[in-house]
């Protein structure tokens, strides 16, 4: 079995990201990326854990993978407590470009670039169906059906016409145009 755990970094503060100290009682308190790493460190099981970081890179949070990224696969919190990840642990960073990483940083991670012609129109088209017909709204889920049946019958052969012989494009234009 594999667990999918998807934070995004850049919706919260880096303290509710790796954790903080109180500054009025001077406890520590895990943040979300340290509670969800150190309680998949403490599984015991053989199931694998993902953990995707789905979001703009910030050269504050993504430097703090480091360790993580390297082969101690250690996160080192700010109150000196580490967090030894288990080998069935993986970080996926989902991200538009690494603009302000590190080369360290982009040097400990494997690329995999999509680019709009790779990934095709399917995905934004699923993706305006679920953002633009939100489900408090009176579309129904067979409504929504029926709009995606629709893009996938006549999109593929609209394009094959575009692009055809028989057809010129005064300016040229990708699938996603």
């Amino acid at each position: 079995m594999v667990k999918k755990i998807v934070l995004n970094p850049k919706a919260i503060s880096m303290g509710e990201m790796y954790g903080e100290v109180n500054e009025i009682s001077q406890e520590w308190s895990d943040g979300l990326a340290s509670k969800v790493m150190r309680l998949a460190a403490q599984e015991t099981d053989e199931d694998r854990t993902w953990v995707v970081f789905d979001g703009p890179v910030d050269a504050l949070w993504i430097e703090n993978m480091n360790t993580v990224l390297d082969d101690n696969m250690t996160l080192c919190l700010a109150n000196g407590q580490r967090i030894k990840l288990r080998s069935q642990m993986k970080m996926l960073f989902e991200v538009q470009d690494l603009a302000v990483a590190s080369p360290a940083t982009v040097s400990r991670c494997g690329m995999v670039y999509m680019t709009a012609y790779e990934l095709g129109w399917r995905p934004y088209v699923k993706t305006w169906l679920k953002t633009y017909f939100t489900d408090d709204e009176e579309v129904s889920e067979a409504l929504r059906e029926h709009i995606w049946v629709q893009f996938n019958a006549t999109m593929d052969p609209g394009l094959e016409f575009i692009y055809s012989e028989k057809c010129h494009e005064g300016i040229g234009t990708t699938e996603l145009q």
